[in-house]
């Protein structure tokens, strides 16, 4: 795949996993491949700047717009710096119900920060999701691609202390 001009280039391992997206779908539906595309570029770049979402669009070739409205909606993309951890705590109801407040609390009181903010240190980010689909073990949280559920306050000490 070629890379567009005026752009940092994303490397040539996160290219060539784009271009194994794209051939997932016909020409006519390279669209298709945005949402992967997308978290490629934030893997390998931790967040999505305006260039690297602009960049990405060009790739897989749809309206720059049409980029900035799946990394608007979803949850999942960052659209400012993050920390090496993010931490995604769901407060949707099930969660809720089982006491994801709680977990929220503890959380911001023992990292200092609130939602959407960065420790000093640049260790955690804390970010509120509307669900990330583990009803059953509510309350949980998603730090990297990990879940982390049935929380209580201990239970997050751990995972924290686990994490470097």
């Amino acid at each position: 795949m070629s890379t567009p001009e005026n752009t940092p280039p994303l490397s040539d391992a996160a290219l060539r996993e784009i271009d194994r997206e794209l051939a997932k779908y016909p020409d006519d539906r390279r669209q298709s491949a945005l949402l992967a595309a997308l978290r490629i570029a934030q893997d390998e770049r931790n967040w999505l700047s305006s260039e690297t979402i602009e960049y990405v669009a060009r790739l897989i070739q749809v309206p720059p717009v049409r980029a900035y409205e799946v990394a608007t909606f979803y949850s999942m993309y960052d659209l400012h710096p993050v920390g090496r951890h993010k931490i995604s705590v769901c407060t949707n109801i099930s969660c809720m119900l089982r006491g994801c407040d709680v977990i929220a609390e503890h959380l911001k009181s023992r990292l200092g920060v609130g939602w959407g903010e960065t420790t000093e240190d640049g260790r955690f980010t804390l970010k509120e999701v509307e669900c990330l689909a583990a009803c059953a073990g509510a309350p949980m949280m998603q730090i990297g691609r990990d879940y982390y559920e049935n929380l209580t306050p201990e239970k997050v000490d751990a995972v924290l202390e686990e994490l470097a």
